[in-house]
């Protein structure tokens, strides 16, 4: 890094002049005194900035410094806005094209046309960051709240790490306090329900995820290959992605996984299967035209069937899955299975979203001390003689 600070004023009767410094005299930046500081940014580019009071130019000088030190450099000519940054991340980012499309609509209607989006991306202070989340929080519900913030806070990380943000200003954003709606799974008698109200060609769906747990577009994707009757197991090898018919990867890495068949669940599919022969790639689950069932019919389906069977209007395929965990985790199954059946990262979900729903263990901690301390006393001469 090379630095300079020289005092550069127009020629003057008995004072040094912009030539003693070998520079000749300009009025580019005004006429009288002016002060300059020179650098060599993270690349080696030299570059300069005049000021018109020394003080201003020493404490742009230490700044410089200290920032190339610590590798904080931010090139101060730098004008890329938060919305021209924000859609450079996303377009870099290795999203599923599902989770696209959701990060684009939220970019493009929650971040462009924002006084935030407009603002310079190294300017930004975290008031205007809280001011911004404050609005959105007024139009959007507490959980796309949340999650557009988070959005907004890797976004400036990213900016941080390519040197055009010295600090993330998303920091302590204050938001609607938010309390998740406690989990309330179907019993089995309401999917019972649930699925003499669907039509025969599409019953099988119900039975299928409320006793293997699928996200939709890990049932809708299911195939007869993989289906392992003798073994008692399922295969999740693939998924159709919403608003596609084309088979893709899992969600995550856990999603791949093997899953315990139940004798119920089996029982289901060979009769489906006797009814409604797979399509020609192995599809257990296709339209009368031998199309995929894809996620808008299926939710359509599903919606029409809660009507008939008199079960709340909130019910989704979702709580499906929900009936699944619930039933393993009061059978006394652990939570790190139950996230394994699910195809979750970690258990931690599951302790958060199903926590309530486990069985009270108090009186299994009665026993197993009790049991501990009723086995008689092993005598010391057993021990050893001591």
């Amino acid at each position: 890094m090379v630095t300079d600070r020289w005092h550069c004023s127009r020629p003057k009767l008995g004072k040094p002049g912009c030539r003693e410094h070998g520079l000749a005299p300009t009025t580019v930046h005004g006429q009288g005194d002016r002060w300059q500081v020179r650098w060599r940014d993270g690349s080696g580019t030299q570059r300069k900035k005049a000021f018109a009071k020394k003080a201003a130019a020493d404490r742009f000088d230490t700044k410089i410094k200290a920032d190339l030190a610590i590798g904080a450099y931010v090139d101060p000519a730098d004008r890329t806005t938060v919305i021209e940054y924000a859609r450079r991340w996303v377009a870099s980012r290795p999203h599923r094209p599902t989770t696209r499309r959701v990060v684009e609509s939220l970019v493009d209607n929650h971040i462009a046309g924002t006084p935030l989006g407009d603002r310079r991306l190294a300017s930004v202070l975290p008031s205007e960051v809280q001011s911004w989340a404050t609005g959105r929080a007024a139009v959007l519900g507490p959980v796309t709240t949340r999650h557009l913030v988070s959005l907004l806070r890797s976004i400036f990380a990213a900016a941080v790490l390519d040197r055009l943000a010295g600090s993330s200003p998303v920091v302590r954003v204050a938001l609607p306090r938010h309390e998740r709606a406690r989990v309330v799974p179907l019993t089995v008698d309401e999917v019972r329900r649930l699925t003499a109200k669907m039509p025969d060609r599409y019953s099988a769906l119900v039975v299928t995820q409320a006793g293997l747990g699928l996200r939709v577009g890990e049932l809708i994707g299911l195939r007869v290959q993989d289906l392992d009757f003798l073994r008692r197991t399922v295969q999740v090898e693939t998924q159709i992605p919403p608003g596609s018919r084309t088979r893709t990867e899992p969600k995550t890495p856990r999603s791949r996984r093997v899953i315990p068949l139940p004798q119920v669940v089996a029982d289901v599919l060979a009769a489906h299967i006797a009814a409604f022969p797979p399509a020609e790639d192995g599809t257990l689950f296709t339209t009368k035209a031998g199309a995929v069932v894809v996620h808008r019919l299926y939710g359509a389906l599903l919606k029409a069937a809660v009507h008939k069977a008199g079960l709340p209007k909130t019910t989704s395929s979702h709580d499906l899955r929900h009936h699944y965990a619930s039933v393993l985790l009061h059978a006394g199954e652990s939570v790190i299975a139950v996230a394994e059946r699910l195809g979750h990262e970690n258990a931690n979900l599951v302790l958060s979203t199903y926590g309530h729903l486990m069985p009270n263990s108090e009186e299994r901690t009665r026993k197993a001390i009790d049991s501990a301390w009723s086995a008689p006393d092993v005598p010391q001469e057993a021990e050893g003689g001591r």
